[in-house]
């Protein structure tokens, strides 16, 4: 079944290439974890107004494979802001076959990034 792609504006977009790919032809799960995390750091510093870290990766459910060609994209919301950390959704989606196009999501993950200071210390996350 086809979905349709959340009508927000995603925090990224990217073609995953040969190189990013396991023996068996899907592309790596840590290169998917590693854009999941850039992706929800993305709304976590706009937030904090500043350089955050990861700190927890609450969940993660890879739902389908990702395979080469497939133009994934990454969805993020805060769900929660506290006084130094923030944590976030994200949903990831992928369309394949551009000749007769599909829609799936593939991953979703919560993660919790700490705002920091210039010397790496933790920090307040300033009101809105």
């Amino acid at each position: 079944m086809s979905l349709r792609l959340p009508d927000l504006q995603p925090e990224l977009r990217v073609m995953p290439m040969p190189a990013d790919v396991n023996s068996n032809g899907d592309v790596f799960g840590g290169w998917v974890m590693a854009m999941v995390d850039i992706a929800g750091a993305m709304p976590a510093v706009r937030r904090s107004r500043g350089r955050v870290a990861t700190v927890a990766v609450n969940s993660f459910v890879f739902k389908q494979p990702i395979a080469v060609g497939d133009v994934v994209s990454f969805y993020a919301r805060l769900v929660k802001v506290g006084n130094t950390s923030v944590t976030v959704d994200v949903e990831v989606y992928a369309e394949r076959h551009p000749e007769n196009p599909v829609v799936v999501k593939v991953t979703e993950a919560r993660l919790t990034y700490v705002a920091l200071d210039a010397n790496g210390q933790k920090r307040p996350i300033p009101p809105e």
